[in-house]
């Protein structure tokens, strides 16, 4: 055997164990597609939304928040429908935990400032903020106690998503104290 043909022999033959590892990294990758802890189930289960969270926004940005963009000219977001589980982005991304079970804790996140998040059944995650920026910045939006209210329930939220280096998030309006 030359050498010319060992090179290439042994050239193919790494380039099938690369590509074979990264077919099983992919079904990897899909086997692990859901949320973290499976066997912690929301409240009611995965398979109809308990309520809303919400309201549809007419434009994707309130004034607020035009007015405090840079060059008032906020991040580009797009008007969506999201159903999933409320939970604490904290314990979730440390422990993987939410679910029925993560409720008591989880409300206690919450209650201390954790951040809000949205679990699809598929695993997607989503940081819920309130979208209007001055309100939110200045104390006057309560959706952090909507969310508490429906921890681990499974809600149909309602909002401006964006992304930014791979984290989404959902601006939700309609939560303004009166």
């Amino acid at each position: 055997m030359s050498i010319k043909t060992l090179f290439a022999s042994l050239t193919v033959a790494a380039l099938a164990f690369t590509l074979t590892a990264a077919d099983e990294k992919k079904a990897e990758t899909k086997k692990a597609a859901g949320p973290l802890q499976p066997q912690m189930e929301p409240e009611g289960g995965w398979d109809k939304a308990m309520g809303t969270l919400g309201e549809k926004p007419a434009e994707p940005w309130t004034a607020t928040t035009i007015g405090a963009g840079v060059d008032k000219k906020p991040l580009t977001g797009k008007v969506t429908t999201v159903t999933g589980e409320v939970i604490d982005l904290s314990c979730y991304l440390q422990l993987g935990k939410h679910g029925e079970k993560h409720k008591a804790c989880g409300q206690k996140c919450l209650a201390a400032g954790q951040p809000v998040g949205l679990l699809t059944k598929d695993g997607n995650l989503y940081m819920l903020m309130e979208e209007e920026h001055d309100p939110r910045r200045d104390g006057q939006t309560e959706l952090r106690k909507a969310a508490g209210d429906h921890f681990a329930h499974v809600m149909e939220v309602t909002g401006t998503e964006t992304t930014v280096r791979g984290v989404h998030a959902i601006y939700v309006q309609g939560f303004l104290k009166k």
